[in-house]
Order: C-alpha cells, then structure tokens, then sequence
C-alpha cells in the first residue's frame, strides 16, 4: 500500500452521498487520516474508511486476549464415590419434602438412588447423585392442607355464577313448576311486530 499524504486521494465513505467515493486528504494526525474532501460533492468530513472497516478492536477480540492471558484454574473432580466415603450409607434416610436435610448429609432418593446433599438455599437442597445433580424442595412439613369437599352440580336451576342467586317464590319448588311457567309466560305474551 502506498504511503498517504495530505493532498493525495483516498477511498472514503461520504457523509453527504452515502457512497463511498474518491477523497482528497485535507489532514493527517500521525500516519492516520484526519480530514477528506469528498471529490464529488465537495463537502469535508472526518475520515470513514471502507463500510465494516474499522481499526478498533472487536469485541470478540479484546476478550479472547484477556482470556488468553490470564491462567485457568483447573477443575477438581472428585468422583462420587469418593464423596461418600466415610459416610454411613446404610442408615441413610428416604426423601421426603417434608423433611429438612443439611450440606454432606447422604439421602436416599426413590428414583434417583442415593445421594449427597451438596447444597441448601431456603426451602431447596442441592443433591448430586452418580449421573447427575438435581434441586429438590425440603421443609415442606406441617399440617396436611384440608381439601375443600367436592359438590357435583345440582340439576337446581342456578343464575349467572357473578351474581348472587335470588331466592324463588316459594309457589315454585321443582325445575317442572319453572318449565311450566315460563311457557304460560310465552304463550300469553303478544306477538312480536315481526
């Protein structure tokens, strides 16, 4: 590439054409490109080289760089069984949610076989098991929650569910009194003007 100077001509991106055109170098700050002249127009503007061409750094690369330098710490692997022993596994006890557990305390889970609570954060515990570790809930105890008695509905005539239901008369009893009157009530109403 040859050496640039002030005066000579330069590919840059017009601010005024949107296009990237020839350029008169109007200033220069080092080996840099300061100022151009757009050669179509004439209008002066900061130096843009070529669209997507910038001399900054990517982000990607800044990051890559500082990863590269600093050393990594290597993982410790310890296997599960490692984890357990000394630890008595026979009177390990079942899961429960109701239960609560605390950190190196060995489980009995069900499902998942036995494991190793490594964790708890409030009503949730950490247990790793040989494939892999799962969150389960713990503390949940108490009193077993009353379930409200299930009612099937009722073959009652019920008005809208948003409203209170108004008492009957108490001439009508049975949904056959209500069917009965209210086809008097349509036989006995004059004919619409249709």
């Amino acid at each position: 590439m040859a050496t640039q100077k002030v005066g000579g001509e330069v590919d840059s991106l017009c601010t005024r054409c949107k296009l990237s055109l020839a350029h008169t170098i109007l200033a220069m700050v080092g080996p840099k490109i300061a100022r151009v002249r757009c050669n179509t127009c004439g209008g002066e503007h900061a130096f843009r080289g070529k669209a997507g061409v910038t001399d900054r750094p990517t982000k990607a690369a800044t990051a890559k760089a500082a990863r590269a330098g600093t050393p990594r710490a290597e993982k410790v692997v310890i296997s599960f069984d490692d984890q357990l022993a000394g630890k008595d596994i026979a009177s390990a006890p079942k899961y429960s949610p109701k239960d609560t557990y605390r950190v190196d305390q060995v489980i009995h889970h069900p499902t998942f076989g036995v494991g190793l609570v490594t964790a708890v954060r409030g009503d949730k515990v950490d247990l790793t098991f040989r494939s892999d570790t799962k969150t389960l809930v713990h503390g949940r105890g108490g009193e077993p929650v009353d379930r409200p008695a299930f009612n099937p509905p009722s073959n009652k005539r019920s008005g809208p569910a948003d409203k209170p239901m108004a008492d009957p008369p108490p001439d009508m009893d049975t949904d056959t009194d209500l069917g009965m009157d209210l086809e008097a009530a349509s036989e006995s109403s004059p004919p619409s003007g249709d």
